[in-house]
């Protein structure tokens, strides 16, 4: 009798945690799901539960050009302009082609208390970072696939046509179309490491002084506004050194800026 007691009590135990497994199961929202409550949200003004709607999609580790994009319009409904060019810039970074991204993140910068006039780069700089960034790396993979098949084709006619001028052309074309492919694979890496890389932020913070060293009571360096963009050059504990594009350096707080 005791052990029939026991399975019991086990049996009734392991049906409240079915039920509760299959409860929190029904209630957890999907992805699309998420989306759509979000979306109606902002459309009936509730900005506030837009933005959770469209972080607790984020925080499944899910993300898009077009949650971050709705993200992005959420936050600058709200007047938050830091979070706002943050996840338009997160957007670009999958999607540096989209326009409405784009188009919106010139609006908030335009914003920004600050403007800061950049340092000219060397125009071969300028020309491969316009280059890298044309596609994403999706994009970038497909060309190389196309580049790659015209260079087997190639390679397929040079090998089985008996006509020389055929022969000729395949052998022409194959190589370039080796060299472009080559150097589609490099534009491809180059542009994976940048999509990958957390090397810029954007301050969240109203205004915020910047400090020369890693240090509280260190002096300051210069001040900055919400929204401002940087690069992330260097980490001591809780601090990062920055570098705005006019060539300013200090240190600023690492919770008080969000990373591209």
């Amino acid at each position: 009798m005791k052990l029939t007691f026991v399975n019991y009590n086990m049996k009734k135990i392991i049906a409240v945690l079915i039920f509760v497994l299959s409860t929190l199961n029904l209630s957890a929202q999907t992805p699309d799901e998420l989306m759509n409550q979000g979306n109606k949200f902002y459309q009936d003004g509730n900005y506030e539960l837009a933005v959770e709607s469209y972080r607790k999609i984020l925080s499944q580790g899910f993300e898009s050009p077009a949650l971050y994009y709705n993200l992005g319009n959420a936050y600058f409904k709200l007047d938050r302009l830091g979070h706002s060019i943050l996840n338009y810039e997160r957007g670009l970074k999958l999607s540096p082609g989209d326009e409405d991204l784009s188009y919106n993140l010139k609006i908030s910068y335009a914003r920004t208390a600050d403007k800061i006039t950049e340092l000219p780069k060397l125009f071969i700089v300028q020309w491969w970072d316009l280059l890298v960034t044309t596609f994403s790396v999706t994009g970038w993979s497909v060309i190389a696939i196309i580049v790659y098949c015209l260079f087997l084709a190639s390679i397929g006619f040079y090998l089985l046509s008996r006509n020389f001028n055929i022969q000729r052309i395949s052998f022409m074309t194959g190589s370039v179309s080796l060299a472009v492919m080559i150097i589609t694979f490099v534009i491809m890496i180059a542009r994976y490491e940048h999509q990958a890389s957390t090397d810029y932020g954007i301050l969240l913070d109203s205004i915020y002084s910047v400090k020369v060293s890693p240090d509280e009571k260190s002096s300051d360096a210069f001040v900055i506004h919400e929204g401002i963009k940087f690069a992330i050059e260097d980490h001591v504990n809780s601090w990062a050194k920055i570098r705005l594009v006019d060539g300013k350096v200090g240190w600023v707080f690492k919770n008080s800026f969000g990373q591209i």
